[in-house]
């Protein structure tokens, strides 16, 4: 299916955070699932996927399963949707605080797969 204006606006955001080596920005994309990951267990526990967009870029979601239920049955080829907070590195970036804040102050998150928000 052809990329939506919505799609390719996010992608050219996303491509211009990695260019710009942006931190702490909130964001929204979609993408499709490439590899699963093995869960982050260092402090507060993250369940963490590599997504392509439609550009080519690959973004690292990590959510937080400590704070928001974890994507259920997530596999290589699905679609996602996310709205988290980018933050740089040299492979694409990474999308973090993709769940709800738990004392407010923080635009909330979320990821969406399979008809279900995930926050």
């Amino acid at each position: 299916s052809a990329p939506t204006a919505a799609t390719a606006d996010a992608d050219t955001m996303l491509a211009r955070a990695f260019a710009e080596q942006a931190t702490d920005l909130q964001v929204q994309g979609q993408g499709t699932v490439t590899r699963l990951l093995a869960d982050d267990n260092e402090g507060g526990r993250h369940q963490r996927f590599i997504v392509r967009l439609e550009s080519g870029q690959t973004l690292l979601i990590a959510h937080n399963i400590d704070v928001a239920p974890r994507v259920a049955s997530l596999k290589v080829g699905d679609a996602v949707a996310f709205n988290g907070v980018y933050e740089w590195n040299d492979q694409g970036g990474i999308i973090h605080w993709t769940h709800l804040d738990p004392q407010g102050s923080h635009e909330p998150g979320w990821i969406e797969h399979g008809g279900r928000v995930y926050e």
